[in-house]
């Protein structure tokens, strides 16, 4: 059973500053993935079904689109609709918790925001994509960039490649 958070902020004027203090310790303790704990830092209500949909893109070792984390969602509880996961998926893009991509296979797909930059590589036969960090990848982009009088302050790397044989493991 999933924990249940306190839906509404505290009202000062009905606990002591402590209290209230504590209470909202209580719930970001209570939150269980790292999703659910930027949500609460952005202020945001965290229904239920938002705390499902978080924890379904917290959990994802794929980018998903919203179809299959409405599929994902729904399985843990029935009552989440289309139209929910879209709104919910807007409102954490927008509020910078999960980052959209396009991979060329016409599908927005998403992924939480984290502090580790990793770039994609994409297969366009099977559309795996695979998350790889390349230090000289990194250090030639920031070369680059100051060899045209620039300072890199950030960067989207996407490789879009097919199989070296047709017999790679992906295909089988």
């Amino acid at each position: 059973m999933r924990p249940y958070l306190i839906q509404q902020i505290i009202n000062p004027c009905q606990a002591s500053n402590r209290d209230a203090a504590l209470d909202l310790e209580k719930i970001f303790s209570m939150a269980s993935t790292r999703i659910e704990k930027l949500c609460i830092e952005h202020g945001m209500k965290m229904t239920e079904q938002r705390r499902v949909i978080a924890q379904v893109l917290s959990l994802a070792d794929d980018h998903p689109d919203v179809e299959e984390v409405y599929r994902r969602a729904s399985a843990e509880d029935s009552r989440i609709s289309i139209a929910t996961v879209y709104r919910t998926v807007r409102l954490f893009e927008e509020a910078g918790i999960i980052e959209r991509h396009d991979f060329g296979d016409g599908r927005a797909r998403y992924e939480e925001i984290t502090d580790q930059h990793h770039d994609h590589l994409i297969n366009v036969r099977t559309g795996e994509v695979i998350e790889f960090q390349n230090t000289e990848i990194e250090t030639l982009q920031e070369a680059i960039a100051r060899k045209h009088g620039m300072q890199l302050v950030g960067h989207r790397l996407e490789l879009y490649a097919v199989p070296l044989s047709d017999d790679s493991p992906e295909e089988k």
